[in-house]
């Protein structure tokens, strides 16, 4: 039995979401505010977060961005914002989905439904092989990477992410094929997900600066991994 958390302040909702998923056969725990919807994620380490973003204490955005820095949970973001703005802004922050209020219970049961399918099927079997270039040291089997020698904590996605640019270093590889190797997705929905978990995944290594980092965008194609010195 998947163990969903919903992170919702309105009581009416939160009953309503609670009662919804638990006839559709998932364990749901509840929080009311920002801050005891992480202590229960950290402490539960639920396959889903259901996550509203007008909460009390801590907002949803903060409590999204704090997942990301440790969680590769799938989140689906409720908002009662439909503007196009909002919608990025979930994205880039890490969100898996996103539905405005109010919406069709059947909507949502079939997202969370497609969520935990990606989630549970996303374990990619990698060659256990040691990556090294010098600059980039990553273990598949250990999922330790480090640069110039300095460890790096990533989440999963982050790691599988890596994983697949860095054994195809010199290659562009597609959103699509990103979202096929680290997402397990090959539908190609979705694939503003790529750039913006890109963008975090330069952040944690240290590469924020898009002219030195490793990790190049090739405009119109996709993205491309350079070893040390620009070799392929």
């Amino acid at each position: 039995m998947s163990r969903l958390l919903v992170v919702e302040d309105d009581p009416d909702i939160a009953l309503a979401l609670r009662l919804l998923f638990s006839r559709a056969g998932y364990e749901v725990a509840h929080a009311a505010d920002g801050r005891s919807g992480l202590k229960e994620a950290y402490a539960e380490h639920p396959d889903l977060v259901v996550l509203d973003v007008g909460l009390p204490e801590m907002d949803g955005w903060q409590v999204l961005e704090r997942l990301r820095d440790v969680s590769d949970v799938p989140v689906l973001v409720l908002t009662a914002h439909g503007q196009e703005a909002e919608k990025v802004r979930g994205l880039r922050g890490g969100a898996d989905d996103y539905l405005t209020k109010p919406f069709a219970n059947n909507e949502l049961l079939a997202r969370v439904e497609a969520l935990l399918r990606r989630s549970s099927s996303g374990q990619n079997s990698w060659a256990s092989q040691i990556y090294d270039d010098g600059l980039v040291h990553l273990d598949p089997t250990k999922r330790r990477v480090y640069v110039k020698g300095e460890e790096k904590r990533l989440t999963p996605t982050e790691f599988r992410l890596l994983n697949a640019l860095v054994r195809h270093a010199g290659a562009v590889l597609s959103p699509n094929q990103l979202l096929t190797q680290a997402w397990d997705d090959p539908t190609g929905i979705g694939q503003e997900r790529v750039k913006f978990a890109v963008l975090r995944l330069r952040r944690k290594l240290g590469w924020s600066d898009p002219d030195e980092s490793p990790i190049e965008s090739v405009r119109g194609f996709g993205y491309r991994y350079r070893r040390p010195g620009g070799e392929a």
